[in-house]
């Protein structure tokens, strides 16, 4: 783990992207967002959405919330493709120590530093670190 801002988020984030059925990466996006800021929140996910949708290269996706499912926790949400709703990325949003830290995991094809640069230069994040489920 070189340069880990938060390792326990670190560690469970790799617990996330531990090899299975395709490759995946974690990317966690740290935030200045406090817990009463759920509107922005939302508009950074949004923001998220489009930029890893894009480097996914997946085409236009939209974000399913999990609201009718069982499986899915608080603040636990999907990228989708709007063509057959297939699997774009997963975020959970933490708060941790008074503002939002996200965690994203997608598969493991996309141009990584690009990507990051494009999610760092999004408003209210204030880094983005990426975990590899083989580090």
């Amino acid at each position: 783990m070189t340069d880990v801002y938060d390792e326990d988020l670190y560690r469970r984030t790799k617990a996330l992207i531990e090899p299975g059925d395709i490759d995946l990466v974690g990317l966690i996006v740290h935030t200045d967002l406090s817990g009463q800021e759920d509107l922005e929140m939302h508009e950074l996910t949004v923001g998220l959405n489009e930029v890893i949708a894009e480097h996914a290269g997946k085409g236009e996706s939209y974000i399913y919330a999990g609201n009718d499912n069982t499986d899915f926790a608080s603040n636990q949400f999907q990228g989708l493709t709007l063509a057959d709703d297939a699997f774009v990325w997963e975020c959970q949003q933490l708060l941790r120590q008074g503002t939002f830290d996200l965690v994203f995991y997608y598969e493991a094809d996309v141009d990584q530093d690009a990507l990051v640069a494009d999610v760092e230069a999004l408003g209210h994040v204030d880094r983005a670190s990426t975990v590899w489920a083989d580090e």
